[in-house]
């Protein structure tokens, strides 16, 4: 497990559960821009890697529960496919307070790792595409870097193909 120093970014419930997996992985703060288009568009700017590579969580509300769906920042949740792989009848996005108050995490800054409660999580297929893919790190501003399958032991993660362009 690699020690990393205050200047590789902050230590968030992230970056704690990620170390206590013993999962190997990269720290990438940037500078973020409050008037940005798109926290994940800007990430992968600031990165310098291409948008696909970069993901994005989001959190839909299956009417029971919260659940979370990882997918590229260049494209869109397939609501229904995202049902499918959860095996519930259908899902919409949750309420932005309602996956703050779950997540313990801010809009923009919701990482799929660390959560305040582990919530069922699908990680999109094209992840797999890449031997390192980003994903928020808890806080605007901070990605992290893992392997696709890091990323589905961490969280428990199922893998289906919920993306559409």
């Amino acid at each position: 497990m690699a020690r990393h120093r205050p200047s590789d970014g902050p230590s968030t419930p992230a970056t704690v559960a990620l170390d206590r997996a013993g999962v190997a992985y990269s720290r990438h703060p940037y500078e973020h821009d409050p008037s940005a288009a798109g926290y994940g568009l800007e990430a992968a700017a600031a990165l310098g890697v291409e948008p696909s590579r970069v993901f994005k969580t989001l959190l839909v509300d299956t009417g029971t529960t919260l659940a979370v769906g990882v997918v590229p920042v260049d494209g869109r949740l397939d609501l229904k496919a995202v049902a499918s792989a959860l095996g519930v009848k259908s899902v919409t996005m949750a309420d932005p307070a309602a996956a703050e108050r779950s997540t313990g995490y801010v809009v923009g800054g919701i990482s799929p790792v660390g959560q305040k409660r582990a919530l069922p999580t699908v990680l999109d297929e094209t992840a797999y595409a890449f031997d390192t893919v980003y994903v928020s790190g808890g806080r605007r501003g901070f990605d992290v870097g893992l392997s696709p399958a890091d990323l589905q032991a961490v969280t428990h993660g199922v893998r289906a193909r919920i993306a559409r362009a």
